[in-house]
């Protein structure tokens, strides 16, 4: 990840948007449990953290040139974008 890239996400006052989702409520009640045990003010400060980072894993993951080039070169070849994201899923979950 750039240097400047990750400044600003290092920033405390960065803007905010409102996001509904639907989530099980005994994940809900989990959360609410988990987070204070992990030094979180609240179930969706930990939320975010859980999303920021998966976010960082993938965004490094995506922005490795290799990867992209990879990736364009099997499209070139025919390879579909079904089989490259369950390659790259196969990969990232191992």
């Amino acid at each position: 990840m750039k240097i400047e890239m990750l400044k600003k996400r290092l920033e405390r006052n960065r803007p905010m948007t409102s996001v509904t989702i639907r989530i099980p409520e005994d994940v809900v009640e989990d959360l609410k449990r988990l987070a204070p045990l992990l030094g979180f003010s609240g179930y969706e400060p930990l939320i975010r953290a859980y999303i920021g980072q998966g976010l960082r894993n993938d965004l490094e993951l995506f922005e490795n040139e290799t990867v992209t080039a990879l990736i364009a070169s099997l499209k070139r070849r025919g390879v579909s974008d079904e089989i490259i994201n369950e390659a790259l899923n196969e990969v990232v979950n191992s």
